[in-house]
Order: C-alpha cells, then structure tokens, then sequence
C-alpha cells in the first residue's frame, strides 16, 4: 500500500481518537441546529426521537422501517413507535411512504406485512394441511389475528404452487381428501334411485364422515359436496336432473317413471293425473299430452282414443235399439261424471242424433234414445192414474181400519189401574190390528214409490201378505225424505208397547202421505158400537165351540157393563172377568166364573195330554167339555143373551 495513504489513515485514527477540548451542551446543539435550520443550511425534515435527545431525518426512519419489515416479515405500527423511538404519527407517515414504494409489502389495519412473509406463512399452512388434510380458514384468521377475507386472499393466488389443496366453503382440503370426497359424492347420487333432496344426502354424508373418524373427523361443509357434486353433474359422471331448492331426479328414476306410466297407459286406455304425481312427475297434463299426441286430456284423466270408440259404440246401439244408457257404467270407474260429459261431446253418434233429435243428454252422463222417452212417457201417464187407484184403495181400508182402531182403543182406558192387563191388551192391539194395516200402508207407499219413479209394478194382491220386521226396514230405506223417516217411527211404535203412540205415529204418516186420518166422533161411535154389540149378539148366539165362546161372551158382557168395545186375548179373559164381578149380577158372574174355571182347566189337559195317558186324559177332557156344553154355555147365553135383549 502507498506509505502516504497509510500515513494519512494513522492520522484520522489519531484524530478520532484524541479527546476533544471543546464539549457542547444540549441546549447548544438544539440551538445550534435551529440556527443552520433558520440559514437554510438544513432544509430536509428533522423529526425528534420520543426521548427528545436526538435528531432522525424521515428517510432514516423509512430506512430503519424498511430494516425492522426485512427482519421481522411483518411489523406493528405501534411496535415500531416502540422500537424505533419514534412518535406513532410520524411512524405512520413513512410507513405509508414506505408501503406505497414497494408493492411488495401491505398495510392493514395498523400493520405492515410483506409478500416473504406471506409466502413463510402460506409453506407452514400448506405442511399443517397435508397432516391434517383440512383447514378452517377461521382457525387460520385467528391463530394469525386477520380477517379471514385476507386469509382468502393470500391463499388463493398461492393454490396449487404453495399450498397444495382446495379452496371451498371456508375450508381448505389436501386434492387426496377431495378425492375421497368425491368418490363418496359419486358413489351416493348414482346410488340414488328416486328423486331426493340433496341436503338431506349432505347431511348423510357428514354423518357417516363423523361415525369413521369421532369427534375429532374432518367437518365437510354442505356447500362443497354441493360444489363437487356440481362438477360430476357438468362432467357426465352422474346423470339425471336437477332443481331448485336441490331437488335431484336420478336418470334411472327418470326412465322407471317413463316406464310406468306407459306400461298403466297401456293396459288400461287411461291415466289419472293422480298416478304421475304419486310419481313424482311435475305438471301431469302437459308430461302426457306431450308423450302422447293422439290421447285425449281430461280434467282428471288423460284417456285414449279408443275409449271414445268404446263409449261411442256402446251409446249407438243403446239408441237404435231405443234404450238409453249411463256412460259412466261403461268408462273405467276413474272416470268421473265431468269427464264422461267431455267424452260423451267427442262422441260422433252421440252428436248425430242429437241434431237429428234422435237423442238427449241428462245430467253429466246419462243419454236417453227419444223412443224411450216416449215409452216412458206413456208409462208414467198410466201410472199417474194407477197412483190414483192405489192410494184411493188404500184410503178406504185406512178409514175403516182406523175407525175400527179408535174403538177399540177407548176400553184400554179401563185398565189403566191393571198395568198388567193394560200391557197385554196394548200389545194385542198393536198385533191384532196394528200390524196388518202397518204392512198395508208400506206396501202401498212402496208401489206409489215405483209408480212415481216410472218403474215396473204388477197388480198383484197383497192384502194379506204379512211382512217381517227386515221386509219393512227394507221397504222403509227406499221411501223418500221425510216420509222415511215417519215410517221408521212408526215401526218403532209397532213395536213399542203403547197403542196410543202407535196411533200418533200412524196419523203422521198418513199426513206425510197426503191420507186422512178419520175421526171417530160420537155419533159414528153410537153407530159403530150398535152395529158391534149386534154382531157379537149373533156370534154368542151361533157359537158352539165351548173354546172360542168363551172371549166372545167375555166381551159382549164387557160391552154391556161399559159400553165399550174390547178386543182381549186369552190370558187377559181373567182379568177382564174379575173387572166384571162388580157390574154383573152374582148368578152370572158365578156362571161366568166356572165356565172360565172350566175353560182353563180342559185347556190346561190339552196341552199336558201324552201318549202313556191318552186315554185317562180324554176322560177328562171328555167330561170337562161335554160340561160346558151341557150346562155352563146354554145357562150362560141364556143370561146374557136375557140381559142383552133387556
């Protein structure tokens, strides 16, 4: 080296070296500075450091923040006030400069980051994530105390050169994962086989990802199996359809639906709207008129032509035969009456002979050939006046029966204190002479029915036809409205145990019926009892059967004791007698007494009579009724007979 050169390099060590004599104290450098300031000699920046003993000039405190980013990677604002010993405004200032200078680096929220120190960050996300193959993008913004939009924004730039894995729903997953993933995505939509909802597959998927790995599994969020899903749909890996509100339709359901519904079209000539919803076939109508052009759309049903053919065959012969026929015994039963009326329009011989006025249409179904109509015509013609005969012939037994009821009815009253007696009279009534003009009435109501309605009804005679208790629930179920319902209350009170509210009932039906219920007055009654006490007169006179003499003369003296007629069946004649013993003379009502003793008793042997004692028990029977002929019946009508003159 040049000896001058080393010469001059002792000296400034010398210098540099050597203790000044001069020392300035702060107070003089302050001023000192402010002077060459006020001279212009300084005219750069100087900015006070926060322990007020030294200068910095702004581009050594943007070099010193440049050097503290280059160390660290990424700085506090504050932590470089800090550091630097530099206020935080002045900090701030020059780190704007500084950020804006080099695009390298960033600013956010009170922090200066640069791009090595992302690409450090990012190496030590992408090692985490392939040993654990997910990462929430939450846990990265808060183990790195940043938003996770910044989080989304250092990563994306840096998928697949850095980090090697996906970016979906927050989370990021290695490719290996993703591939698991799909391949379960897949495996479940081609496993699919009717329409399903999507989220609702997402959630199985998830469900069966925590069951293989607990509580410590990887969360896969709905939206990226929606997302992989998506890209198979787009590739042709899985084939089917899709709708909003992710409701997927797989391509196998797609063509059992087709298959379905052309195998039921098929058979049948007919579809409901119905079938293909149960199908899950979206708007049904517009599906089959498309699929099949030739068919015919109905409200309810889709039908093809040939069903129109059938009925059009069927109504054709119904009106050149002159009959007439209801369309809906002759469409499927799936059809309803609208749709039988659209058919029955695209009918050509139904058309035909309504404008040739060979035909009409009634109601939504019915065709009625004009041959028939007059036919019927006639008919109902000569029923309205059958009806009239019926109902004329009926109100003549009516008036004579219920008279003849009334009567009869007015001795219940003397029984009234005889509960017992009272019963079985009541019954006997309601047996004897209630029943036969019950099943008269319902009998007839049901022919008038028939004749009204236009139906066939033979002029057969049914006086004494006796119905059963299922015979006139029968004929009551076909009577109409009201009418019905008064014929039920009246076999009710048939059966019932009081002849008055069996009278009530039978006066409502008569007047439901358009019938009269006679009266019976007092002067018909006078009448009715002369004509009464008359025949039974002749009938005690002419009887010769000791048996049945016996009720007949039990009601004549009942008639002259209380001027009442009365109908009383065996088991009743004692009582009645013992009712009589105050109002007849003690010589007839000891007469009266033995014959019943005697009646009773020749009864009682009738009916005990047996082989072993055949001939023991004639005797007696022999001797019991040759005593009521001999003696008891001739001395018996002789008194009442005696009296009834009287």
């Amino acid at each position: 080296m040049d000896p001058e050169l080393l010469e001059l390099q002792r000296q400034l060590e010398a210098a540099q070296s050597a203790r000044s004599s001069v020392r300035l104290s702060e107070r003089n450098v302050v001023e000192l500075v402010q002077k060459l300031q006020e001279r212009g000699i300084i005219d750069f920046e100087l900015l006070h450091t926060t322990s007020g003993k030294e200068y910095i000039t702004s581009d050594h405190l943007k070099h010193e923040i440049k050097m503290e980013i280059k160390k660290q990677g990424r700085a506090s604002l504050v932590d470089l006030s800090d550091t630097l010993g530099v206020d935080l405004y002045h900090v701030e200032r020059q780190s704007q400069k500084v950020v804006s200078d080099d695009p390298t680096l960033m600013l956010i929220n009170g922090e200066i980051m640069s791009q090595s120190y992302w690409n450090t960050v990012t190496e030590e996300i992408n090692e985490k994530l392939q040993e654990r193959s997910q990462i929430a993008l939450a846990e990265i913004a808060a183990q790195l105390h940043i938003g996770s939009e910044l989080v989304i924004s250092i990563l994306e730039p840096r998928l697949g050169t850095i980090v090697k894995g996906r970016l979906e729903g927050g989370q990021l997953y290695t490719p290996a994962y993703v591939s698991r993933i799909t391949a379960m995505v897949r495996g479940a939509a081609r496993g699919t086989t009717v329409p399903t909802n999507l989220p609702s597959v997402w959630n199985s998927l998830q469900q069966q990802l925590q069951e293989m790995h607990g509580a410590s599994g990887v969360s896969v969020e709905g939206s990226f199996f929606q997302s992989i899903f998506n890209g198979l749909l787009k590739e042709g890996a899985v084939l089917g359809s899709i709708r909003a509100g992710g409701q997927w339709t797989p391509a196998v359901f797609a063509h059992a639906q087709k298959e379905s519904v052309d195998a039921f079209f098929s058979q049948n000539s007919y579809i409901g709207y119905d079938v293909l919803q149960k199908l899950a076939i979206p708007q049904p109508k517009q599906y089959l008129e498309a699929r099949y052009p030739d068919g015919i759309a109905l409200d309810a049903v889709f039908v093809h032509p040939s069903v129109v053919d059938m009925l059009d065959t069927a109504v054709g012969d119904a009106i050149d035969n002159g009959h007439w026929i209801d369309s809906l015994s002759v469409l499927p039963s799936y059809i309803t009456g609208p749709d039988a009326t659209r058919i029955l329009s695209i009918c050509p011989s139904l058309q035909k002979a309504i404008k040739s006025s060979k035909a009409v249409l009634f109601g939504e179904s019915c065709v009625f050939s004009n041959v028939f109509i007059k036919k019927r015509n006639t008919m109902l013609s000569g029923n309205a006046e059958r009806r009239r005969r019926l109902l004329d012939n009926l109100q003549k037994q009516i008036d004579e029966a219920v008279l003849d009821m009334q009567l009869y009815e007015k001795a219940l009253d003397v029984f009234e204190d005889d509960p017992a007696t009272s019963g079985i009279l009541h019954k006997h009534l309601l047996k004897s002479m209630g029943t036969p003009i019950v099943d008269k009435v319902l009998i007839t109501l049901d022919k008038d029915r028939k004749l009204k309605n236009g139906m066939e009804v033979e002029d057969s005679e049914d006086e004494h036809v006796q119905l059963s208790t299922a015979d006139r629930t029968s004929l009551v179920k076909d009577l109409p409205g009201a009418l019905s319902l008064k014929a039920q209350a009246l076999i009710e009170a048939l059966e019932g145990k009081r002849f008055n509210s069996f009278m009530d009932a039978l006066r409502d039906i008569l007047e439901e019926s358009g019938l009269t219920f006679k009266k019976l007055d007092k002067r018909l009654e006078r009448t009715m009892l002369h004509s009464y006490r008359k025949d039974l007169t002749a009938q005690v006179s002419s009887e010769s059967d000791p048996v049945s003499f016996l009720p007949k003369v039990v009601a004549l003296l009942f008639l002259q004791a209380y001027n009442k007629a009365l109908q009383a069946p065996g088991r009743a004649v004692g009582a009645v007698i013992a009712l009589l013993k105050d109002k007849l003379p003690a010589s007839t009502y000891k007469v009266l007494a033995d014959y019943h003793s005697t009646t009773v008793k020749l009864l009682a042997l009738q009916a005990a009579a047996t082989d072993d004692e055949e001939d023991c028990a004639s005797d007696r029977m022999r001797e019991k009724k040759e005593d009521l002929e001999e003696r008891l019946m001739p001395e018996l009508k002789s008194l009442v007979l005696g009296t009834s003159k009287e």
